[in-house]
């Protein structure tokens, strides 16, 4: 099988349903947004390398989220009512849930925060620092999508908890290595 179906030279993709839509639609931009992220945390994946008391989980549960962000593209990528749209698992109250215990059990394993923290630390911080400003955007642009197009709430919630628990990753993949959060020293 090629990798190449020459289907989108024309500037057109087409969405699960089989709708064909430009390549700088609203709902590409999300998913595609959406995507990049998944390669952002395949990356911060790629650099947990310890065996302290976070790694484990940070491993298994960077694993599953990549899983979910998949998911999300195909909710992404096929609007409700569309044709194919009873194959799209859809994103449910039960999923962000979820995602507010992993931030819970993530903030726990680092220290009370008392300052603004700048991205950095170890290089697994780092990067889940970076995956995490991907998630704000794609989470920016599918707010965008569904001002004009509907997208499912719960969608929008998870995707907003993977923010945070992103920057409590970070924190705790710091803390479990014994390096310092990176603290912000305001002008002045």
């Amino acid at each position: 099988m090629k990798l190449y179906t020459r289907t989108g030279d024309d500037g057109k993709t087409a969405l699960f349903s089989g709708d064909r839509v430009g390549k700088d639609h609203p709902r590409i931009e999300a998913y595609g947004t959406v995507d990049e992220l998944n390669a952002c945390l395949g990356l911060a994946l790629a650099a947990v390398v310890g065996e302290d008391e976070v790694s484990p989980d940070l491993r298994k549960d960077l694993a599953q989220i990549q899983s979910r962000c998949f998911d999300l593209g195909a909710d992404l990528a096929t609007p409700e009512g569309a044709r194919n749209a009873d194959k799209v698992g859809r994103f449910v109250d039960e999923d962000v849930e979820l995602m507010e215990s992993l931030i819970d059990r993530y903030t726990e394993a680092a220290p009370e925060i008392k300052y603004f923290v700048l991205p950095g630390g170890t290089e697994v911080a780092a990067r889940l620092h970076l995956a995490r400003t991907v998630c704000r955007r794609a989470e920016r642009l599918m707010v965008h999508l569904s001002h004009g197009e509907p997208v499912t709430p719960q969608a929008v919630r998870w995707i907003n908890r993977l923010s945070d628990l992103l920057f409590a990753m970070s924190r705790a993949a710091n803390h479990a290595a014994g390096v310092a959060d990176v603290p912000w020293m305001p002008k002045g």
